[in-house]
């Protein structure tokens, strides 16, 4: 329900010749709810005088639409995709007598009450890939947008400081001209090959500019080694806490000529490395040496917490990899990386298990070659995991009851995924009386039972054989998803959600845990 004060808002921006000139009699501590209302409702004009205006130095969208922000009573909205043209709003207003032909036609009103604006932070917009029209914003078009703004700015101020620089030379012979008040952009950067010249360039002329472009998590898709290199060496260091490059077919030699880049970073917490093009399984001559060269570079990340090598080839070679790592790491992504016993062995007894906040092995087979490792393991992290995903592992009814003893151990898991196993309607019931008895399982990920299907599948199963929705028998899943939330109901767990939607998933992060 809307608090009385966000309702009262909402009216005001609704009429915005009216809230621009109550703005400079309103007391500032009504700024903030002003800006909830006018963002939810599209109100670009008011964002515009209230960005112009505001008389905070900071400006957050985290704080102002998150969690703890929000007045109006509902879902934060950070969780939904933002309007497009809000978005382009605040970053247009923060210079509103640049040329507003970048986004539409805004014109600065005047005002008694100063702008103290010194920091935007832009960062938390969400980017999946759910429900997106035109009118939302994604992570990359936010940045072209940026990017955009940082150039053109640029531009128009060094033709002003020109104009003003002859004007004071003409009326006291003297050439120095006042200088403009940078204002700090954070924000989370998405960059492809698309959008790199734009990047890089505006992260040059930002160096320098009234906009002062920083990222906090930088992600990159689709890049040449030069490229992303380029890239990273652009970016202010202090307060970048993640870089997430994938898609990029680096290969390990790749990999190697980039990791030496990120050392400058030295407050960065993850890293991000999924479908590199890594396979060791392949005998090519340098293997090794370049194995341990990205051992020696990941070792000189002092604060790293969070790793991610999904889709590398990595058989036997973890301990290579991760021996170098002097502080645990919290959250360790390995799925699809052809994992041998040995290389679970070594993480049950490495300083990350006891640590392990987040733990993904999907796509390994669960046979019996590993899974007695991975019951050790689960063992020796079971005081600290939060969030295990083990999709896609060929999980039987048989092999999930000899794992129950070890899963259930985990006391604080949060969230389990375990879609894309050939697992029975008998198995999932055994799984969800077994683990009731974890006090902050919140959400679990279940596949489509085989016996839900409405034709026979090839068994054994492919590596995406039990993903396949449209043979699913709509009537008989629709019993069992019933049959899943009574017995939640009865073991007083209905606050517990079970789903076969990997929407939820997707918005689950490390940072978040």
């Amino acid at each position: 329900m809307h608090s009385l004060v966000f309702l009262c808002a909402r009216r005001l921006v609704s009429h915005h010749t009216g809230a621009c000139r109550a703005l400079d009699l309103l007391p500032t501590e009504l700024y903030s709810v002003l800006f909830q209302a006018a963002f939810l409702d599209g109100r670009t004009l008011a964002l515009r005088d209230l960005v112009g205006m505001w008389p905070f130095p900071v400006l957050s969208f985290q704080q102002l639409l998150g969690h703890r922000g929000c007045h109006h009573g509902r879902h934060p909205l950070l969780g939904e995709k933002p309007s497009k043209l809000c978005v382009q709003a605040v970053i247009l207003a923060v210079f509103p007598d640049f040329p507003a032909r970048l986004f539409t036609g805004f014109l600065s009103s005047p005002s008694k009450r100063r702008c103290r604006l010194q920091v935007l932070d832009m960062t938390g917009l969400q980017d999946d890939d759910t429900d997106r029209g035109p009118e939302r914003m994604s992570l990359w078009s936010g940045t072209v947008a940026l990017a955009k703004a940082c150039i053109e700015v640029s531009k128009h101020q060094s033709e002003c400081l020109k104009r003003v620089s002859k004007r004071h030379k003409g009326l006291s012979g003297a050439s120095a001209a006042p200088q403009p008040i940078g204002v700090e952009v954070r924000a989370d950067l998405f960059v492809n090959c698309t959008s790199y010249g734009i990047l890089r360039d505006a992260l040059q002329t930002s160096s320098a500019g009234p906009l002062r472009l920083r990222c906090r998590d930088f992600h990159a898709e689709e890049l040449s080694v030069t490229s992303t290199v380029s890239l990273l060496e652009s970016l202010e260091p202090t307060g970048v806490r993640r870089v997430d490059l994938r898609f990029n077919n680096l290969g390990l030699a790749g990999l190697c000529a980039v990791l030496p880049h990120l050392a400058r970073f030295t407050n960065l917490l993850s890293l991000k490395l999924p479908y590199s093009n890594i396979d060791v399984r392949r005998l090519v001559t340098g293997t090794d040496a370049g194995l341990r060269r990205l051992a020696v570079q990941l070792g000189r990340l002092p604060c790293l917490k969070e790793l991610n090598l999904g889709s590398s080839r990595l058989s036997g070679k973890l301990r290579q990899l991760l021996g170098d790592l002097q502080v645990p790491l919290e959250s360790l992504e390995l799925a699809f990386c052809y994992l041998l016993p040995g290389d679970l062995a070594f993480l049950s007894q490495s300083l990350h298990a006891p640590a392990l906040k987040k733990l993904d092995l999907s796509g390994h087979n669960i046979s019996e070659n590993l899974l007695q490792p991975l019951q050790h393991l689960l063992e020796e992290t079971s005081a600290s995991l939060l969030h295990l995903d083990l999709m896609e592992c060929q999980l039987t009814d048989a092999r999930l009851e000899a794992l129950l003893p070890a899963l259930c151990r985990c006391s604080h898991l949060r969230c389990l995924g375990l879609f894309g196993n050939p697992l029975s309607t008998p198995g999932l019931k055994t799984l969800l009386g077994k683990t009731v008895v974890l006090p902050d399982l919140r959400l679990v990920i279940y596949p489509y039972p085989v016996d839900c299907y409405s034709q026979e599948l090839p068994r054994p199963p492919s590596a995406s054989g039990w993903l396949f929705e449209d043979v699913v028998d709509e009537e008989r899943f629709a019993v069992l998803s019933a049959e899943l939330c009574q017995m939640l109901v009865n073991s007083g767990r209905a606050n517990t959600v079970w789903t076969t939607s990997l929407c939820r998933h997707s918005t689950l992060d490390y940072f978040t845990l």
